[in-house]
């Protein structure tokens, strides 16, 4: 090979698309969009591993709390810090209350002086949201003054909801789990990353193959755009005495000539759509311009392989063209395509996936090669079996609606050009359906049943043990929404006043606000009642509250804090069977009722409150959490929900649903300029048949029917496939194989909305068009 006939020929076809006139830029143009939207999106994919990797480091960098470390004495360089996260609607908030002890108390990152009482540093986000109408019921409950921002070395990401205020005598409270004394931020040595387990691993995987996969597909299809005109050029070449390969290479040049371009688009598109990310915020994901960094390697690997990519495809497609100097051998019925090669394809990713069948999570890691490898030919097979299909279908359509005869008719001529234009999308579907049923399958291995009953409470509170346990019920009992507030003193009794054995649980409440957590025969004030048969007492309630035996309330153990009371037990006390509570725990130990509590019993106790809410009030839950923070600051409140999933499964499926929302983007955009380049080609076409009295109604239908026809075909083998490579990446987890049928239609409905949307926006410039005068040429 030639190396610089190879250079001349290629730089020969750059120099055609930019200085061959309208027709050579306007190609260029549309092949340069087509290969930037594709770029853009690669480039912001070789940025997100930077972006998480900023996100884990500010993390770990604010970091404050131990995890059960030693306990710090009160010095200079200590600063108390309390959890009060809240949720507002359906947005978290990560809220700080921090009281420095001394001159050198660590600042958090991204906090330049700590607030007074009363004040407090937040975030941006917040900021704008507790200034707008819509932060209003949140002011309420975070009332404190802003003196100032939090950093972006102290938030994870631009719309992060956060803040620290200023708090005081917090100290007579380190015995409560959510306030600790630290003397630095940052990642606690008690805090363990134990990784994604390999289900997870192959999660991710599939998701990088399924959303980068139609971006090549259509940066492929984008470098062959205007191919009618460019075999005209080619033909031309050889007529002043270009060969056949010459002819090749400068269409090659052509090609790389737009990619090129695109390359350049591209980085313009990243680049703006890198400042308009602090401006968005995708399943509570928002990331900082500045995190979006690609990858040094990855991007020169980008820029390597897509003019690289649009030479060796416009060869490719030239492959069987043969190219003479008074035309070129295309307008000929061309031959039919074979379908041997095409199923060798699927085949082959099948044969890579099957040895992986049954590994599950129990035999390491899945080869990562063999398992993106076989994921790539099962899809690729798509666009190797649509153009085969497609051409198999039109050939049997004939009769119908003028429309519909010249949109069969312009696909039995160009069947290739329409599979190109559905490809990507077909691959995104099937991929996409794949993932839905993998996701589907897996589900359950990552959530958990809490045991929680919504049907009771959906609420509950934990408060102080120095607030009134009356005080808590009546507040919160009046406030709006709120329907029924079961409010319980909890504590424990032990055999002996320090370091005891074993000991019982202890509840006090009126006769109603017991039945919730035990089944009463009968209940009076005065009463008490023993819990027997509950699966988690072990004896120990039946053995300690016999008559006459000595407990004591709230017993003291090494490093806490204790307020303990002996207690004599009385004869006559009842025997109540368990019951579980709306969280689904079913206690043991003694319950009284107010009047039986012995004096100074309630001290040490902590107050839990159910909170059943009226569904009818639109916002009962943010009523019930501003009541509890006027309360106290502190009370930890938390929504009760039957079943919870994973962090990490959660934080993967957020992640398909951006990178999903960009593809998307991608396709609609890229298939809009496809259409625009198809219609251009056209133009003359239309015109003429506008000349000879054409309805322009017609026209408008048989370029939706060439669209739909295809789209079709492509949606039903990117089913078939997607079930078939759902199907096996279930057995390759282990999983029981089934098919959700709405995730399935809802796939292929969003596909097809998308060519909608797509052909919808194409009327317009089709319309214009459509008109006898442009058929005019110099």
């Amino acid at each position: 090979m030639n190396i610089g006939q190879w250079g001349k020929d290629l730089a020969l076809g750059v120099r055609f698309a930019f200085a061959g006139g309208r027709e050579g830029w306007v190609r260029a143009l549309l092949t340069a969009v087509g290969v930037g939207l594709g770029v853009a999106l690669l480039l912001l994919t070789t940025a997100v591993p930077s972006a998480l990797t900023e996100r884990e480091h500010r993390a770990a960098g604010r970091d404050d709390f131990t995890y059960g470390a030693d306990k710090l004495p009160k010095s200079d360089d200590t600063l108390i810090i309390a959890d009060v996260d809240t949720t507002f609607r359906s947005d978290d908030v990560r809220g700080r209350l921090v009281e420095p002890e001394g001159s050198r108390a660590p600042l958090p990152p991204g906090v330049e002086k700590f607030p007074a009482k009363g004040e407090m540093v937040a975030s941006p986000a917040l900021k704008r949201l507790l200034e707008s109408d819509s932060g209003k019921l949140l002011r309420e409950r975070i009332p404190y003054r802003i003196t100032d921002t939090i950093g972006q070395s102290g938030l994870i990401g631009p719309a992060e909801l956060a803040y620290y205020a200023g708090g005081s005598g917090m100290a007579d409270h380190l015995s409560n789990g959510s306030i600790e004394r630290i003397d630095y931020f940052g990642p606690s040595s008690g805090a363990q990353d134990d990784g994604l387990d390999p289900i997870l691993i192959l999660l991710v995987m599939i998701i990088f193959v399924v959303l980068l996969l139609p971006v090549g597909v259509f940066i492929a299809a984008a470098v062959r755009f205007g191919g009618e005109r460019r075999d005209r050029r080619l033909a031309a070449l050889r007529l002043v005495g270009a060969d056949g390969r010459m002819a090749r290479r400068v269409a090659g040049g052509e090609a790389l000539a737009g990619a090129l371009l695109g390359l350049v688009l591209g980085t313009g598109f990243f680049l703006a759509g890198r400042e308009l990310a602090a401006l968005l915020k995708v399943r509570d994901i928002s990331v900082f311009p500045s995190d979006l960094n690609p990858s040094p390697a990855l991007a020169l690997l980008v820029a390597v392989a897509v003019p690289a990519a649009a030479v060796l495809v416009t060869l490719f497609a030239l492959r069987g063209v043969v190219i003479e100097p008074l035309g070129v051998v295309r307008t000929a019925k061309p031959p039919r395509r074979r379908l041997w090669w095409r199923l060798l394809l699927p085949l082959a990713g099948l044969a890579l996936l099957y040895p992986m069948m049954g590994q599950g999570n129990d035999n390491g890691n899945f080869n990562e090669w063999m398992v993106i490898g076989g994921t790539v030919l099962l899809l690729v097979g798509v666009t190797a079996l649509l153009p085969w299909l497609v051409e198999a279908v039109v050939a049997r359509l004939n009769s119908g609606s003028v429309s519909w005869q010249l949109a069969v008719r312009r696909l039995q001529l160009s069947s290739g050009t329409a599979a190109r234009m559905v490809n990507g999308i077909a691959v995104a579907v099937a991929g996409a359906i794949a993932l839905q049923m993998l996701f589907a399958g897996v589900e359950s291995d990552y959530t958990e049943e809490t045991g929680n009953d919504p049907s009771r409470a959906q609420m509950t509170l934990y408060v102080r043990d120095d607030v009134s346990l009356n005080e808590v019920a009546g507040q919160l009992g009046r406030t709006e929404g709120v329907r029924r507030a079961t409010a319980l003193s909890e504590g424990t009794l032990g055999n002996r006043a320090k370091e005891p054995e074993n000991s019982v649980e202890a509840a006090v409440g009126n006769c109603a606000e017991l039945r919730e957590v035990a089944r009463l025969k009968s209940c009076r004030d005065g009463d008490i009642f023993r819990v027997v048969g509950s699966e988690y007492d072990e004896g120990n309630t039946e053995k300690l509250t016999k008559a006459g035996g000595t407990l004591y309330f709230d017993p003291a153990y090494a490093g806490t804090k204790s307020h303990t009371k002996s207690w004599k037990v009385p004869a006559g006390v009842k025997t109540a069977g368990p019951r579980e509570d709306p969280t689904g725990y079913e206690r043991g130990g003694l319950l009284f009722t107010p009047g039986a509590l012995p004096e100074g019993g309630a001290a040490g106790m902590y107050e839990k409150v159910y909170l059943s809410l009226d569904k009818s009030v639109p916002d009962a839950a943010e009523f019930a959490r501003n009541a509890a923070a006027r309360i106290d600051p502190l009370t930890d409140v938390n929504a009760l929900a039957a079943s919870r999933q994973t962090e990490e499964f959660r934080a993967i499926r957020n992640g398909l649903f951006v990178g999903a929302t960009c593809v998307l983007v991608l396709i609609g955009a890229s298939l809009l300029v496809s259409q625009l380049e198809q219609l251009r080609e056209r133009k003359k076409l239309l015109s003429s048949l506008v000349a000879f009295g054409t309805r322009r109604r017609t026209l408008s239908l048989s370029v939706l029917w060439q669209t739909a026809i295809p789209i079709a075909l492509g949606l039903l083998l990117a089913s078939a496939v997607g079930l078939t490579l759902g199907a096996v990446l279930l057995k390759m987890v282990e999983a029981q194989v089934s098919v959700d049928w709405a995730s399935l239609l809802s796939m292929t409905g969003i596909g097809a909305g998308v060519v909608l949307v797509v052909t919808v926006l194409s009327l317009p410039p089709l319309l214009r068009l459509m008109r006898p005068d442009g058929l005019r040429t110099e």
